[in-house]
């Protein structure tokens, strides 16, 4: 018999799936995340839980917020099943599911004063983050945009904010004047130097409207780099309607993973934090060499593979994976132009790191998508592959095939595949990537004019020809003949 999925169900829910070993009442609020998404739900959530079903830290658990219209729709279809979960981990020979409970409430979406008044509370000692890598208004650089209209508008408005980082000045003031100490606040994104990112974000926003409180922020709040990893794919029906027929489970938005997760935590928290080392968490002084590794490697590699296996009509990660010409693209770019530039990691093979990449993209049963990988590219170029580009110019060292990424990046934004079936983007600026790339087919540097993308990497000559060159041949030859002259060492020119 199908439970629907709620805590009176736990017991049901409990012959097919895992369920918490704690009483979920006895929870108290600790932590305020905002973006409950499915990869913080498989990732920071699943940890917490972890720590909880040991017995121990039942003060940090999770009140969820947001500010986006997904957040909204994510809230209705948590909030009825009392904010509970079912993650299903899945591996080559393993598919098994779980029921977590670490979230007691998710605020509600638009109500900045309730929002500010639990970040407020002083149970509330860490605020966290999974808002996606084009939620920063950053540029290509990294550098925070105070004039972005969404901050400036915080900016001219802080009692009423907006966005993620409006409300977080609002409620760090509001425990200022209550006599409350600060909060850390902590991204999970898959951002290089997050933690600074996300300090910049908060103090370049609070500084648009009282420049000494940003100071003191500055000052006071600690913002903890991290490294993050777990391939989580986005659910739709089919997830749900697998939980239901394989687990006897409704559940409203399950979440799908691989196995596999890690995270490397700076240990700088200004308010205490849960012992997140008991249940698999790694705590060190620097975590740059850590995030370095996967963001290059696994990021890199997944911006690598979306655009060729999109133009190829390639649409799971798993089937692109096994096409021996975009695995062997793969293989050859990460070991002569980005593992080489990646500085070394504690106690790590870099070859080991990526043969491991290697099996993960392989697994079937995570049916990671290709459209997933290929969607915000303007935001995910430039922090998972543009910085191996730099790197590698800056070196003196070539760079055909991230070149190559590049114009398949700008390839697929001319709207079609090989075979001329529309390509449905997914990116904010996708606008003005369509209408450069569609140039690009006679004049390649028309694609190359985003300061805000490429940055420095568009001023190298070597970068340009590289580009041009790649560009032409896609259009005249097409994804897979590229691809195998890239392989036989025949592209550069």
């Amino acid at each position: 018999m199908t439970c629907k999925l709620s805590l009176a169900t736990l017991p049901d829910a409990a012959r097919t799936a895992a369920i918490p070993a704690y009483d979920r009442a006895s929870l108290k609020a600790g932590i305020v995340h905002f973006g409950v998404g499915n990869f913080h739900r498989a990732h920071q959530a699943i940890y917490l839980d972890d720590l909880f079903n040991a017995g121990t830290d039942h003060d940090w658990a999770i009140v969820g917020a947001g500010v986006l219209p997904s957040d909204a729709a994510m809230r209705e279809k948590l909030a009825g099943q009392d904010f509970l979960t079912t993650v299903v981990e899945q591996d080559n020979n393993r598919t098994a599911a779980r029921v977590t409970a670490p979230m007691i409430d998710i605020l509600p979406v638009g109500d900045a004063a309730a929002i500010i008044a639990r970040l407020a509370d002083p149970e509330i000692r860490i605020v966290s983050l999974t808002i996606t890598e084009g939620g920063y208004f950053i540029d290509a650089s990294g550098t925070f945009n105070p004039a972005h209209p969404d901050i400036a508008a915080d900016g001219n408005n802080p009692d009423a904010p907006k966005t993620v980082f409006g409300l977080i000045v609002a409620g760090l003031k509001a425990r200022r004047e209550k006599g409350i100490g600060a909060f850390t606040v902590m991204s999970c994104d898959n951002i290089p130097h997050n933690g600074i990112v996300t300090a910049n974000a908060v103090v370049g926003t609070a500084a648009l409207s009282d420049p000494a409180f940003a100071d003191w922020i500055r000052t006071n709040v600690a913002f903890p780099n991290a490294m993050v990893d777990r391939i989580t794919p986005a659910t739709g029906q089919r997830e749900i309607d697998f939980l239901r027929d394989n687990f006897d489970i409704e559940d409203n938005w399950p979440v799908y993973c691989e196995e596999f997760k890690q995270w490397v935590l700076e240990d700088k928290f200004t308010a205490g934090r849960p012992a997140l080392e008991k249940v698999g968490v790694t705590f060190v002084p620097d975590v740059t060499p850590y995030e370095h590794m996967k963001i290059r490697i696994l990021n890199g590699g997944h911006a690598a593979i979306a655009y060729p296996a999109a133009l190829m009509d390639i649409h799971f990660v798993h089937d692109s994976m096994e096409d021996p010409l975009i695995r062997a693209f793969l293989a050859k770019l990460e070991k002569d132009e980005i593992i080489p530039i990646v500085p070394p990691v504690p106690n790590t093979s870099l070859a080991d790191y990526f043969a491991l990449i290697e099996h993960r993209l392989l697994n079937p049963k995570i049916a990671d998508t290709i459209p997933r990988l290929a969607q915000d590219g303007s935001n995910r170029q430039p922090k998972f592959i543009l910085p191996s580009t730099l790197d590698n110019l800056r070196q003196g060292r070539d760079v055909v095939g991230l070149a190559l990424v590049s114009a398949l990046w700008c390839r697929y934004f001319a709207g079609k595949t090989d075979s001329g079936k529309a390509i449905v983007f997914n990116d904010a600026s996708a606008e003005r990537l369509h209408a450069a790339a569609l140039k690009a087919k006679d004049d390649p540097a028309a694609f190359l004019v985003f300061d805000d993308i490429f940055g420095e990497v568009a001023k190298s000559e070597l970068f340009r020809r590289r580009f041009a060159h790649a560009v032409k041949t896609l259009w005249e030859k097409g994804t897979r003949e590229t691809l195998q002259l890239y392989l036989d060492g025949k592209l550069a020119v």
